[in-house]
Parts: structure tokens; C-alpha cells; sequence
């Protein structure tokens, strides 16, 4: 996707411009790659617009949003990353682990800013020294993948066998699935590992996880499973399998509960760094944050089509509550 179709008109008014957008209008154009896993996240590319208008970047005056997303396809990177240095973007934002390794691999001049990764030290030095030109925000997605098999057994507490739906191809998804088994081994669960690649390999992978009699599932964030979230969604109505995501956009797409970071606030914190850029810092030298804002959200209505009663303690935890 070269625009973005789905972003409801432009964020902000002249009249509501800062002071400081006005001031920077003399300044020459900077133009921005965004580099995307899918555009299903809509809520936080729109953050991300709204934190760079009120840092003073006004889209079309002393910005240029240049917009590619893989659409779930992660091979695609290198190829949207070249389309972007062709370009001559002045800076490039990430989500994804995928997407910021094509990025890393491709330039080492033009700084690269990570709205979300879940495991920088992939391509960082450090967290308080990412050196080089990658910095931004890790995700903490694996790490919180223990949480989400606690709150997956709060959800389901007779159940004996659980699986992950990853895709191992990602270099993060070996991380993932070394917590849940970790976090499984302590509950006294058994875990099952449903590798997915590709789009064809998300209905045989539940036809596994209903034959071999697991009670629910785990499914990772990433390119392939954001872009086929609905898809993944009715699968796991279909085989009546509970599942828990890692961000909300799985959950208003008919997914059952997620638990992880705010995405949008990640996102409004990518802006700051992109400014702290432009204004002369070396990203190397700006320390990788993490999240300080996260969601549970619970979709009563899928609940209630699984048959499945939520916890009291659940629902009194959760941040939102679908309907």
C-alpha cells in the first residue's frame, strides 16, 4: 500500500497549528518513510500524525509522509525499504522486527526510528546505547508473552494443552515461544507449536490444534497475523478455540482478548524521537524506551459466542470491554 486509504482525513486544522509549526514552515521539507507490517493499525499511524502536529510537523508543509506497508507479506520489506532510499527519505520508521532489520541491512546513514520491536537487542548494542543509526521503542512483546498465558489459563482455567500460532520465520518468534513454555511449564500446561509462513498455513493450523485436542491458543503479533487477524478470528470461533492476542486491532476484529502495550502510545513516542532527530541528536545516542501504557481488552460478544463465561476478575482488570 503506497497511501493510506484507510486514515480518516488529515489530522489537524491550521487553525489549531502550534506556534512552533508556523515558525518551521521556513524550513526545508523533510520527508519520512514509514515502513508497516499491515495497515490494519490505523489508530496508530493516526497517533503517530497527531504527535508529530503537535511537535510542530504539519503533513504537506514541512513534511512528507512517503507510506509503505507489506500488507502481511514480510519479504517484501527490502524491496519497500530500497523504494524509500530511492527516494531520499530523510529518516525511517519501523514495526516490526522484519521491517527494521530490512532497514538496518539496507542504509546505515539514514537514522531508522522503531515505533515498535519486540527484541531491539536484535539490532541494537544496548538499550541505553543502541549505537549505529537504529533507536525508538521496544514493544516488550516477548517478554509479556507469560503474562498472556496467565491471563489466558484466568480465561480458561481447565485448560490442559495450549499452542502458539507463530510464524518461526521471524526472528522474534523463537523468543515467544521459549516464554510460553517457560510460563506453561509453571501452570502445569502443555504447550504445541503451530508454525505459520504463509497465509495458506493458518486453516491447516487450526485443523492440527482441533485434532490434537488443544483447549486454546496464543497468536503472535506480527505482519501475517495482523493482516489476516478477521481470518485467524473466525478460525479460532470455528474450532471454538479461546485465543488471546497481543494488541487491540485482533480484538475489534472478532478476536476473543489481548493484553500488551498501547500501540498509539508507542507510536506518539516514535514522534518525539523523530524530532529529537531532526533537531540534530544522533539516534545511536538516544536510549530505546519501553512501554509504560498497556491494554487488556475483552470481547464479550466472541465470549459469548464461544459459550465461554469471563472471569469477574478479568472484566474488573480490563481496560475495555467489547460489547
Amino acid at each position: 500500500m503506497r497511501r493510506r486509504d484507510f486514515i480518516k482525513g488529515i489530522v489537524g486544522s491550521a487553525a489549531a497549528w502550534p506556534l512552533m509549526a508556523r515558525a518551521q514552515q521556513s524550513e526545508r521539507m523533510r520527508r519520512i518513510g514509514i515502513l508497516e507490517t499491515s495497515s490494519a493499525d490505523a489508530a496508530s499511524y493516526n497517533a503517530f500524525l497527531e504527535a508529530m502536529n503537535a511537535l510542530g510537523y504539519i503533513e504537506g508543509r514541512n513534511i512528507v509522509i512517503e507510506y509503505r506497508s507489506a500488507e502481511g507479506l514480510g519479504e517484501q520489506f527490502p524491496k519497500l525499504v530500497a523504494d524509500l532510499l530511492r527516494l531520499n527519505v530523510d529518516l525511517i520508521v519501523t514495526r516490526g522486527t522484519r521491517a527494521v532489520i530490512a532497514a538496518k541491512s539496507a542504509t546505515t546513514s539514514v537514522p531508522i526510528v522503531m515505533a515498535a520491536m519486540a527484541e531491539p537487542l536484535i539490532v541494537v548494542a544496548s538499550f541505553a546505547h543502541p549505537g549505529a543509526n537504529v533507536t525508538g521503542m521496544s514493544s516488550y512483546a516477548t517478554e509479556l508473552e507469560a503474562k498472556r498465558v496467565e491471563v489466558l489459563k484466568e480465561m480458561v482455567p481447565n485448560a490442559k494443552r495450549i499452542a502458539g500460532l507463530y510464524d518461526m520465520g521471524n526472528p522474534y518468534s523463537q523468543g515467544l515461544w521459549y516464554e510460553q513454555q517457560k510460563a506453561a511449564q509453571t501452570l502445569g500446561v502443555q504447550t504445541e507449536l503451530l508454525d505459520i509462513r504463509k497465509p495458506e498455513d493458518i486453516g491447516p493450523a487450526f485443523e492440527i490444534a482441533s485434532h490434537h485436542s488443544i483447549d486454546a491458543i496464543l497468536v503472535a503479533v506480527d505482519a501475517l497475523t495482523q493482516e489476516h487477524r478477521k481470518l485467524i478470528a473466525e478460525f479460532a470461533i470455528q474450532h471454538r478455540l479461546p485465543a488471546i492476542y497481543a494488541s487491540r486491532e485482533y480484538v475489534e476484529a472478532g478476536g476473543l482478548i489481548a493484553y500488551g502495550p498501547s500501540y498509539p502510545d508507542l507510536y506518539r513516542h516514535a514522534a518525539s524521537y523523530v524530532d529529537k532527530i531532526f533537531k540534530g541528536e544522533n539516534p545511536g545516542d538516544l536510549p530505546i524506551e519501553q512501554p509504560t501504557k498497556f491494554e487488556l481488552i475483552v470481547n464479550l460478544r466472541t465470549a459469548n459466542v464461544l459459550g465461554l463465561p469471563v472471569p469477574t476478575s478479568l472484566l474488573a482488570r480490563a481496560d475495555e470491554v467489547i460489547e
